[in-house]
């Protein structure tokens, strides 16, 4: 394990400023969201979004890392370059999602736990070693690995179970300390869903836990702190529940759960947007920047759709300035966010 190098590469991708886009989306996901704006989905329509965005001029001076799926690492841009060799000729880091989805738990019905670390042949996946080693050859300096924690306080017995909890924090230490063997950064992402009735005291009840159970078992594997990244949601209500947090609620409760329960080593926090509008997740991080206290880690962003929902329909409906143009405006405002400078009226 090469510790220089990747605490070298989490600090790059928590600098000041900068932040991760996540363009991870499968093949699936990407379909349902470019039907949704009226576009046919097909390997080249997916290449030819995610290579624009990528073009758009200066926005490396706020995305320094971007996620990308098994399919786009393969793909080139416009003029035959491969995708992670133009991403790292404009300074970013080209990434990995290296999960493979999630499969329900026997015997918890409605739990899933994220699978991937095994080979498998019926869907054409090598093992995780094997693949992080390819990876890495071809540019990648980074990974990811989602497990999803799904809170419901209705059912009997409520959820998540411990077995949950305890399964996909393995799994997250298991990834992370592969990735670290083969040089790549692992961004470590237990999402408790938004999804559910709960309040944000359930939610931040949770997340402490998820924390706690997957840095534990972290510490046991070795897993070398600094040269990993987290990327928690933000403590918020379930979207049914009727107690809706104020966003400063949400910021000084997501701080202090993290400050409690992640270790003030671990080399980075990039938030997932997790349900939030572009706004709101925009508004939150730049709260949490704001607060008059030195926090233990770069508190930063790894934002899928609220970077890319204005630049997806702009895209459809205007064409490649017009998304390049959305996309460059949602990465100015939360590159003003990571230092709390950003404001409502510069939207």
């Amino acid at each position: 394990m090469d510790k220089a190098l990747l605490e070298a590469t989490a600090a790059a991708l928590v600098a000041p400023g900068k932040g991760i886009l996540a363009a991870d989306e499968s093949n699936g996901t990407m379909t349902k969201r470019l039907e949704g704006v009226g576009l046919e989905s097909s390997a080249e329509a997916r290449r030819a979004y995610r290579a624009n965005l990528f073009l758009t001029a200066g926005c490396e001076s706020a995305v320094s890392g971007v996620i990308l799926y098994d399919e786009t690492i393969r793909q080139n841009m416009d003029d035959g370059t491969s995708i992670p060799d133009y991403l790292n000729s404009r300074g970013i880091f080209p990434g990995i999602k290296v999960d493979t989805g999630t499969q329900e738990m026997a015997d918890f019905p409605g739990e899933v736990v994220t699978k991937g670390i095994d080979a498998e042949p019926e869907n054409g996946w090598d093992d995780l070693r094997t693949r992080c080693k390819e990876y890495f050859e071809m540019g990648a300096r980074f990974s990811k690995w989602r497990a999803v924690i799904k809170i419901d306080t209705v059912s009997e017995p409520s959820k998540p179970s411990s077995a949950c909890l305890t399964n996909n924090a393995n799994a997250l230490a298991n990834y992370a300390l592969i990735c670290q063997e083969q040089g790549l950064v692992p961004i470590i992402e237990p999402e408790v869903l938004m999804d559910g009735a709960h309040d944000a005291n359930k939610c931040a009840e949770v997340t402490s836990e998820i924390l706690r159970l997957t840095f534990e078992e972290c510490r046991k594997l070795g897993v070398h702190n600094p040269g990993a990244l987290l990327k928690p949601n933000m403590i918020i209500s379930g979207k049914d529940s009727n107690e809706q947090s104020s966003r400063e609620h949400v910021a000084h409760s997501t701080v202090e759960c993290l400050t409690e329960s992640v270790p003030h080593d671990v080399g980075g926090v990039v938030f997932l947007s997790g349900g939030q509008s572009d706004e709101e997740a925009t508004d939150h991080l730049n709260r949490m920047n704001s607060m008059d206290v030195e926090h233990p880690w770069q508190l930063s962003y790894s934002y899928g759709r609220a970077l890319q929902a204005a630049a997806l329909k702009a895209w459809a409906a205007e064409g490649a300035e017009a998304s390049q143009a959305a996309f460059a405006h949602r990465a100015k405002m939360n590159s003003l966010a990571r230092s709390g400078d950003w404001d409502i009226s510069l939207e």
